[in-house]
C-alpha cells in the first residue's frame, strides 16, 4: 500500500469531521435563531387577534369601539416586537455575511410582522407604511441586518387581503367613506407595484392577489355609488376610476 493510499482515508475523516462541526454550529445557530422567531410568532398572534376588533360591523356592549381604542393593545407589542429583532441581530452577528443564509428562519414571520404593522399605520394615518418606517420600528437599520425587499412587498400584499374585509364590515356598520378612502389607496399600491419586474413567483402571486382585491373594493364602492351612499366628491371618485 502506497503513502497515498494511506494517507486519503485520513483525509477524508478529516473533511468530514470540519463537516460535523460545522454542522452542529449551524444546527445550534439555527435552534437559537428559532426560539426568538417562536417569540415573534407569540406576539403577532397577540396582535392580530386584538386587530381583529375593526372588522366588527356591529357595536359590541352597545359601545362602537374606534379604531383608535383596537390599536392600543397592538402598538404596545411593537417595543416587544424591536427588541425581539435585535436579539436576532445578535445572533446573526456571530456568523458575519450570512444573513441570507438563515433568512428562511424568520421570512415567513417577518411578513406577517410588516403586513400588521403596515395596517396598523394605514389605520392610524390612511398612508402607506414605508420600507424605511418599518425598518425603523423593528430595529433592522443595520448594515448586516436589514429588512429584506421582498419580505416587505409581500407583507403589503398581505396587508391589502385585510382590506375587502374591512370595506365590507366598515359599510355594514355605517361608514360609507371607507369604501372611497380604501380603494384610492389600494389603486396607488396597484400602480405602485406595477413599476416593479417582479422575478419571485410567490411575490408574483400575491401581487395578483392584490389585483383580485382592489377589484372586490371596486365592486362595493360602485354598488354604493348606484345606491347613492358613497361619500365624496365626484371629480376624486372620476380621478380613482380613472387608475383602476
Amino acid at each position: 500500500m502506497t503513502g497515498g493510499e494511506t494517507d486519503a482515508p485520513a483525509s477524508m475523516e478529516k473533511q468530514f469531521e470540519d463537516f460535523r462541526v460545522k454542522l452542529d454550529e449551524a444546527g445550534s445557530l439555527r435552534e437559537r435563531i428559532r426560539a426568538v422567531v417562536n417569540e415573534i410568532e407569540s406576539i403577532t398572534r397577540l396582535m392580530h387577534a386584538s386587530l381583529l376588533h375593526v372588522h366588527q360591523s356591529r357595536p359590541l356592549s352597545g359601545n362602537k369601539i374606534t379604531s383608535v381604542e383596537v390599536l392600543e393593545k397592538p402598538k404596545a407589542q411593537v417595543d416587544g416586537l424591536k427588541e425581539l429583532y435585535g436579539r436576532l441581530a445578535e445572533v446573526l452577528c456571530e456568523c458575519p455575511g450570512e444573513y441570507y443564509r438563515f433568512h428562511n428562519d424568520w421570512r415567513s414571520e417577518t411578513q406577517t410582522v410588516v403586513s400588521l404593522l403596515a395596517f396598523m399605520h394605514w389605520l392610524e394615518t390612511g398612508k402607506l407604511l414605508m420600507h424605511t418606517e418599518a425598518e425603523e420600528k423593528l430595529g433592522m437599520n443595520q448594515a448586516e441586518f436589514a429588512l429584506d425587499i421582498e419580505d416587505y412587498l409581500i407583507g403589503l400584499c398581505f396587508l391589502s387581503n385585510e382590506m375587502p374585509r374591512y370595506v365590507v364590515n366598515q359599510v355594514l356598520a355605517g361608514n360609507y367613506d371607507c369604501p372611497r378612502k380604501v380603494l384610492r389607496f389600494l389603486t396607488d399600491l396597484h400602480a405602485a407595484f406595477r413599476m416593479l419586474n417582479l422575478r419571485n413567483d410567490f411575490l408574483r402571486k400575491k401581487f395578483d392577489s392584490l389585483k383580485y382585491d382592489l377589484k372586490r373594493v371596486e365592486e362595493v364602492y360602485y354598488d354604493m355609488k348606484i345606491r347613492h351612499l358613497a361619500n365624496g366628491d365626484s371629480a376624486e371618485d372620476n380621478g380613482t376610476q380613472g387608475q383602476s
